[in-house]
């Protein structure tokens, strides 16, 4: 490969930067054109694919980079300790059970119908399902189980615990994406008539309005204006538990790698595995003390700003033409997600959950922080935070699921072998 253009990472750094003030700045810009081009190019897609077309011709180079090294080991841990402490149990709890199982019922979904889909296809069109070594399918799934359970972060993060390569991951994130906003698209246009699902599945959503008085409330008493020693802070919570994990990681994993090297294959000889797992854990715990109220002065926010960074290492180190060498892996998104969207549906009927509760626990899963509110505010404006408390609930779980995703995975793509 030719020699890029700009090869200094302080460089590469300041463009990578440059692409994300462009791409937020035009997303939330009030031009017709821009608008229009939002509505259909999702921003989470431009900030891979800016940088991958940088990688594409030449201007950068993700595998000379050492970027995305230290956006992964340590600005990733950091940022799921960022978007992990804010989350108040105690207050998801007050939503109510069917919240709560509405939700928990989409992650499930997620978990069984990656190796669902996969044994399916395995049938109808064999060829899709393959590849060996880091671009095998199964690992490259294993990064959408990640994102459609947890977000941005724990995509990253089951992309290093699986060793999935970059050609196939590439095309997860066309997967992902795509499939995601047209789930999205549908859960929108059921907020304009939640009033007759809701007839159908029997629901009674007065409890929503209880739900809004309640968000709105704790939302009033932790914002705050930070100053220099909130940041401060909060810098130091997220890298110091960082600095522990990695701690612990380098204690474990050759622990275990010379008392149980079978383990391996769970990924539990994996430094990296362990750095995610520790940091994700101790964030739960501090969600428990008054750390969580770093949220007032920009938790989650800063951290968003540490994940984004990731993305975009990600983003140039991946090959755009990848999307169209496997167009069939779409026909997985597009079954995992009907598995997903069948539970949900069957669920909420059964226990009579308001369609609110359905599409802000399905989103979520899939969509996350960034776009969960988008959905609960299309039924009122002041809901958006529910889909946030969700949300957050879906980034700490969404390691541990999406490991269990990915085990499953593999022994499914394993059985087909055999």
């Amino acid at each position: 490969m030719d020699k890029p253009l700009f090869t200094n990472d302080a460089i590469v750094l300041g463009i990578l930067l440059s692409v994300l003030a462009f791409v937020f700045t035009t997303a939330k810009s009030e031009k017709l054109f821009w608008k229009k081009f939002y509505t259909f190019v999702p921003t989470l897609l431009l900030c891979y694919f800016i940088p991958s077309l940088l990688n594409t011709f030449g201007i950068i180079n993700g595998d000379s980079s050492k970027l995305y090294f230290v956006a992964s080991r340590y600005l990733l841990p950091s940022s799921l300790v960022l978007l992990t402490i804010s989350i108040d149990l105690p207050e998801i709890k007050k939503l109510g059970s069917k919240a709560i199982i509405m939700f928990l019922a989409g992650s499930v979904g997620i978990i069984i119908g990656g190796p669902l889909s996969v044994l399916l296809i395995s049938f109808i069109f064999p060829e899709i399902i393959g590849g060996t070594g880091p671009d095998a399918v199964w690992r490259g799934l294993t990064t959408v189980a990640g994102s459609w359970i947890g977000g941005g972060a724990n995509q990253a993060a089951m992309k290093e615990v699986f060793n999935v390569g970059d050609t196939i991951f590439s095309s997860m994130i066309a997967v992902d994406v795509i499939i995601a906003n047209i789930w999205m698209a549908f859960l929108l246009y059921g907020a304009g008539i939640s009033e007759k699902i809701d007839n159908w599945l029997q629901a009674d959503s007065s409890s929503i309005t209880q739900v809004k008085e309640k968000i709105e409330e704790y939302h009033t008493k932790i914002i705050k204006v930070p100053d220099l020693t909130d940041t401060i802070q909060l810098v130091a919570v997220c890298f110091g538990v960082t600095g522990i994990a990695h701690l612990g990681s380098d204690i474990i994993s050759p622990f275990i790698l010379e008392k149980a090297p079978e383990l391996s294959r769970f990924s539990l000889t994996s430094g990296f595995f362990w750095i995610i797992v520790i940091s994700t854990t101790i964030a739960l715990v501090l969600s428990f003390t008054k750390v969580r109220d770093l949220e007032g002065v920009g938790a989650s926010r800063i951290g968003s700003v540490f994940l984004y960074i990731l993305i975009t290492t990600i983003g140039m180190k991946m090959n755009i033409m990848a999307i169209f060498d496997k167009p069939g892996l779409f026909i997985i998104g597009f079954i995992w997600m009907l598995i997903h969207v069948s539970i949900m549906i069957l669920v909420a009927k059964l226990i009579k959950a308001p369609f609110f509760f359905l599409a802000v626990g399905s989103q979520a899963n899939i969509g996350g922080a960034a776009s969960a509110p988008i959905v609960a505010s299309a039924f009122h404006p002041s809901l958006a935070p529910v889909g946030v408390l969700l949300a957050v609930l879906g980034y700490a779980l969404g390691t541990y699921g999406a490991w269990v995703c990915g085990i499953l995975l593999e022994l499914s793509s394993n059985s087909l072998m055999y």
